[in-house]
């Protein structure tokens, strides 16, 4: 087998290997539990954790995107609403909100764009998470990140990785 490479062909899309896992308590319970707190968290929602730990130590970025118009619990400050969800889930106490009106799910890719094979990335991924992802392939970020600026974060950009995963 030859080497994984990215192919550039003039007004073409970029294709990153990706993985996904839709969001359950046991994804988040398993985020805080293998990497702890995130290390950015966004106004936005977004909760984002750069480790090493993909193929030959590659660093990933790992992304839990917000659902679509997400808003903020009231009373929880933004660089808190993971490890409080997270505690809650995991002790079986009341989340600051219902999990799905926060986060739609995991997303794992390369951080500085190494490339490396979606089926690789998948198995290195899910080594890391101990749980493995709901779908893995080639997506255009790009195109993803456009569709939802354009909505105004109207969009579940989940939604949009699984539907280029599933094509």
């Amino acid at each position: 087998m030859g080497e994984w490479r990215t192919v550039s062909v003039p007004n073409s899309p970029i294709l990153t290997a990706t993985c996904v896992w839709r969001c359950r308590p046991d994804v988040v319970v398993a985020l805080d539990e293998q990497f702890g707190e995130p290390v950015d968290a966004y106004v936005n929602g977004s909760q984002v954790w750069l480790r090493d730990d993909g193929p030959g130590g590659v660093a990933l970025e790992w992304r839990l995107h917000p659902v679509a118009g997400f808003h903020r619990p009231a009373g929880t400050d933004t660089h808190e609403l993971f490890a409080t969800t997270a505690h809650a889930i995991a002790t079986g106490a009341e989340p600051p909100a219902p999990l799905d009106a926060l986060w739609d799910g995991l997303e794992a890719f390369t951080a500085y764009g190494d490339e490396v094979e979606p089926a690789t990335l998948a198995a290195a991924a899910a080594g890391a998470l101990g749980i493995p992802p709901d779908a893995a392939g080639l997506v255009d970020h790009q195109r993803i990140g456009d569709e939802w600026e354009h909505a105004g974060g109207k969009v579940s950009i989940v939604h949009q990785l699984l539907q280029q995963l599933e094509a």
